[in-house]
Order: structure tokens, then C-alpha cells, then sequence
């Protein structure tokens, strides 16, 4: 058995098609089939069920995914330590985000710290933030809602309020709260469902009799404001996301008290270098910060 093999085995196993795993790989697809077949023939046993032109993990084939996985985590985390000891103060930190809208501040202030560390973000919704986490390939996660998992530590740093976001020129702009049932009838911009918030806030209206009725879905959050300024329709924003120099106007929720919970999370396991172990520290404070300006 090669580690060829496992790398190849996992990418087959995750994308179930050999063309769109090939391609991934920058091999040929009879190249990778080869290579499949051989671990199959080394383990004595079939991992994928051929369904037409896609290959199925079986049983044997999930069983045998997870101490894959296993195994090149650990040799991955083995790589990134001996590159943290050879080079202490370079490197680059994965990062992903459901809500960018404090980031900036973060990275700023890590940045300070660390000149000479790199930074890459993705914005992620929940469920791809639950496939990085559990693969260890991002260092720290900032989500809300919080994630549960066994290997995954998760830390809430800031509880934020939902507010609702409409235009100066809007009917209800010269209140300073508003009853959810009042928005029944109103147009939303907001982002995809998947995201901690729009999920969240579905689901409160769906509590009190309706579904919000959404003329924009998007995947960048800091969007929304820009689409509520030019009167496209309302959203939900939360507290940390709002823009006081555009023209809108923020209203509280009234009779529900609709938050949401920030985390920062990571997998247990991970390696966690002494630059990322200052990141979790400077999130820490950051937060921390900005509970005492809101208290």
C-alpha cells in the first residue's frame, strides 16, 4: 500500500466520480482507476459499488474512510509542526467565517502582532464548516450558530442581537422597534439559507406564522446593506454587522429576544501553533472588548 493510493482513495471517496476527482488531481482518469483498483486488490476487498459512470462508497469502503482520514490528519498536523519549528515566524493561518462582519478588526489587530504570518479566509455555511472542522484543514472557525461535535472545541465569545434593517424612506423608519408579525407582507434581501442567521431567523418567523419573502438571496452578507440603502427590500442584520453612515435605520425586534451565538471553534486534535494559539487570544480579547462597550 502507498500513500498515493490514500491520497487518491480519499479524493474518489469524497467527490464519488472519478472524472471530477481526476480532475481535482490533475491525473488521467484510467490513471486513478488503476490506482484504485491496486488498493483494492492490496486490501482484498471492493470499497466502491459501481453505479453507472459513479462509484458509491459500500460499507467496507466508509469503514475504511474514517482511519484514512485518520492517518493523513495525523501525518498533515506532523507536517505542520516541523514546518512551525523551522520556521516560527512565517506561515499561514486557515480561517473560515459564516459572518465576515468583525473580521477586519481581527485580522488588523493580529496583523500588529504577527507582520509575517498570512492569513486565508472562507466564507463558509455551516455545513462546509462542519466538513473542514471534522477534516482539520482550517486552523480556527468564527460561526454562528455554534457547532457540537466530539473532536471540535467550541468557545462562544459574543452573544449578538438581531436587528431589522430598513431604508429612511421606509413606513415603519420612524419607530425604534417593530413585532415580527408586523414584517408579514414586507420584501427581504438576505443570504442563502445554510447561513447561521438566515437559518435562525426563518425559523423565529416561522414561529409566529409566516415565512419571509426573499427578493435577493446572496452569499456575502456585507452585501445586504448596500440592497436595503437603495430600498430593494429589509433584513435581518445582526448587531455587529450594522453601518451607521448608510441610510438606514436599525429597529429592535420587540416581544422576541432574537440573538445570535458567535463561536470560535477548532478540532481538538489539530496542531496548533504558537502564532494561531495568539490569534485565539486576540479573538478572545476583541470580543471581550466589545462586550464592555455594549454593557
Amino acid at each position: 500500500m502507498e500513500l498515493l493510493q490514500l491520497h487518491y482513495f480519499l479524493a474518489v471517496a469524497r467527490s464519488e466520480h472519478v472524472t471530477e476527482a481526476a480532475r481535482r488531481l490533475h491525473v488521467t482518469q484510467s490513471s486513478l482507476s488503476k490506482t484504485i483498483q491496486r488498493l483494492e486488490d492490496d486490501l482484498g476487498v471492493q470499497l466502491f459499488d459501481r453505479i453507472g459512470r459513479r462509484l458509491q462508497l459500500n460499507d467496507y469502503g466508509r469503514r475504511y474512510l474514517r482511519r484514512v482520514e485518520r492517518a493523513l490528519f495525523e501525518l498533515d498536523q506532523g507536517r505542520l509542526e516541523l514546518n512551525d519549528l523551522s520556521s516560527p515566524d512565517h506561515g499561514t493561518l486557515e480561517l473560515g467565517v459564516t459572518s465576515a462582519s468583525v473580521l477586519h478588526y481581527i485580522l488588523r489587530n493580529f496583523r500588529q502582532k504577527r507582520p509575517h504570518i498570512q492569513f486565508h479566509v472562507q466564507m463558509l455555511t455551516t455545513q462546509e464548516m462542519i466538513a473542514l472542522l471534522e477534516r482539520g484543514e482550517v486552523d480556527y472557525c468564527l460561526s454562528s450558530p455554534p457547532i457540537e461535535r466530539d473532536d471540535i472545541e467550541c468557545r462562544i465569545v459574543f452573544i449578538d442581537p438581531i436587528l431589522v434593517a430598513v431604508p429612511r424612506g421606509h413606513r415603519l423608519a420612524d419607530r425604534g422597534s417593530v413585532a415580527l408579525a408586523e414584517l408579514r407582507e414586507e420584501w427581504f434581501v438576505g443570504v442563502k439559507a445554510g447561513y447561521g442567521t438566515r437559518d435562525l431567523m426563518d425559523e423565529v418567523c416561522r414561529s409566529v406564522g409566516f415565512a419571509p419573502h426573499y427578493v435577493y438571496e446572496g452569499d456575502e452578507p456585507a452585501r445586504l446593506v448596500n440592497l436595503v440603502e437603495a430600498e430593494i427590500g429589509i433584513a435581518f442584520i445582526p448587531s455587529t454587522a450594522r453601518n451607521d453612515r448608510a441610510q438606514i435605520k436599525y429597529l429592535q425586534i420587540e416581544t422576541h429576544e432574537v440573538v445570535r451565538e458567535i463561536a470560535l471553534l477548532w478540532h481538538k486534535s489539530r496542531y496548533i501553533s504558537p502564532a494561531a494559539r495568539e490569534f485565539r487570544e486576540v479573538v478572545f480579547d476583541y470580543f471581550a472588548a466589545l462586550k464592555g462597550q455594549t454593557n
